[in-house]
């Protein structure tokens, strides 16, 4: 999926099943891949969001691409934010994030600072960043817009999907969407399983054979016990 390319059927539905799932349960299906290993910390408490990535590598300490940035998004995007080096610099306030809003960014993701916070929370679009920090970034210097961006260990391509959630952020590669969602379900089916048995009484220490081994015996997964 390209960044200018529009969100079909498939895809939607894609994004609504890696949102309700989070970013936790997405890292943990596709075997604990695509995590954005950084702290985040979440504007808007219960949000939650998945939508392709419309990247800006921002020169360092400065926004000017966050500007161009806006004149790009789709509706839909993730708008994500960053420099060569993470720093507590603002990258975005109010006014460039109305602007986001209007051309229908789904969220924010800063990996740098954010500014005017009480306004941007009363803007409602979902914003997670690393910093909160009034420190102004220069406006001197052209970012590149859709270029792939590294968060947390974690490489962003324009269009790849990015999962937000109170748990931080996930990526899936775009190509894997529909790989991810399957993954997904087969995750959420076998920890409903489990939440029942828990439910009932029994314990993980037992199902998993830890007691066993802890004791001195085998576990019960040796002995084809799932």
């Amino acid at each position: 999926m390209s960044p200018s390319t529009s969100t079909s059927t498939t895809t939607t539905t894609a994004l609504e099943a890696l949102a309700a799932a989070g970013a936790a349960t997405v890292y943990e299906a596709r075997g604990r891949q695509g995590l954005v290993d950084v702290d985040l910390i979440q504007l808007t408490p219960g949000s939650r969001v998945a939508g392709p990535a419309r990247t800006v590598l921002c020169a360092q300490d400065d926004n000017r691409g966050v500007h161009e940035l806006c004149a790009h998004i789709r509706p839909g995007d993730i708008a994500v934010l960053a420099m060569p080096e993470a720093r507590p610099i603002a990258l975005i306030g109010d006014l460039l994030v109305t602007q986001l809003q209007v051309a229908g960014a789904a969220g924010i993701l800063c990996d740098a600072s954010v500014r005017d916070v009480d306004e941007l929370r009363t803007i409602g679009i979902p914003i997670w960043t690393r910093w909160i920090r009034a420190h102004g970034a220069g406006k001197s210097t052209r970012g590149a817009v859709d270029a792939p961006v590294e968060i947390g260990g974690t490489t962003i391509r324009p269009g790849d999907i990015v999962v937000l959630d109170a748990d931080g952020a996930a990526v899936v590669p775009a190509e894997a969407a529909d790989e991810a969602v399957a993954l997904v379900r087969a995750r959420e089916e076998k920890e409903a399983g489990l939440r029942e048995r828990w439910r009932a009484g029994e314990q993980s220490y037992d199902a998993y054979g830890f007691r066993a081994e802890d004791e001195g015996g085998f576990r019960a997964e040796d002995e084809g016990t799932p």
